[in-house]
């Protein structure tokens, strides 16, 4: 049985010059002008072998673009085809409910918190019922889409303890009191 032949490529001189650009360009993918220099090639009538050879890839990846270019499609036949993957788990409603929530203080919806933290927000949005349930790295991947990190947010100068004076006074004396004579040393804000 003989070997099947490379499939032929004719292309038009509008398909010439727009594959010469893309296979010249400097800001499209490496993929894509590799693509093209493999059809333009093709249609020279090269060989796969000797394509492969000339643009340093395999007979297999000179195969597989050869076959896929469509002329009817043009250029855009040499872009990758979308991959099935995983569905996405939120809907983008309750991603933006999620980064709204972490934009807010904690104490605006009854957190006992300074800051959030990922776990407490993971919990917060369960609670909430925005999600059945989400972990805590599912919502550092969501804030970090759009550079969020509450945690990281120090809201230390909004006071929430009815008796924050009362504490902060006992460790404020301790700035006050003298140490062996000598008045310990005091930090002016």
């Amino acid at each position: 049985m003989p070997a099947p032949s490379a499939r032929q490529i004719t292309l038009t001189a509008a398909e010439r010059r727009r594959l010469k650009q893309i296979a010249h360009s400097h800001t499209a993918s490496y993929q894509l002008v590799i693509r093209a220099r493999i059809v333009l090639d093709a249609a020279h009538g090269y060989s796969n072998n000797a394509i492969a050879e000339r643009q340093q890839v395999s007979v297999d990846t000179v195969r597989l673009w050869r076959d896929r270019y469509d002329s009817r499609k043009g250029p855009a036949s040499l872009r990758d085809r979308r991959r099935s993957g995983r569905p996405r788990q939120f809907t983008p409603i309750q991603i933006a409910e999620i980064k709204a929530l972490a934009c807010q203080l904690p104490a605006e919806s009854g957190a006992p918190l300074s800051r959030w933290s990922s776990s407490e927000l993971a919990r917060e949005v369960v609670t909430r019922g925005l999600a059945a349930a989400i972990s805590a790295s599912t919502v550092r991947r969501i804030l970090a889409e759009d550079t969020l990190k509450p945690w990281q947010h120090q809201s230390w100068i909004f006071i929430r303890d009815p008796a924050f004076s009362v504490k902060a006074a006992r460790v404020l004396e301790l700035y006050a009191r003298r140490w062996d004579g000598t008045t310990l040393a005091t930090t002016s804000t």
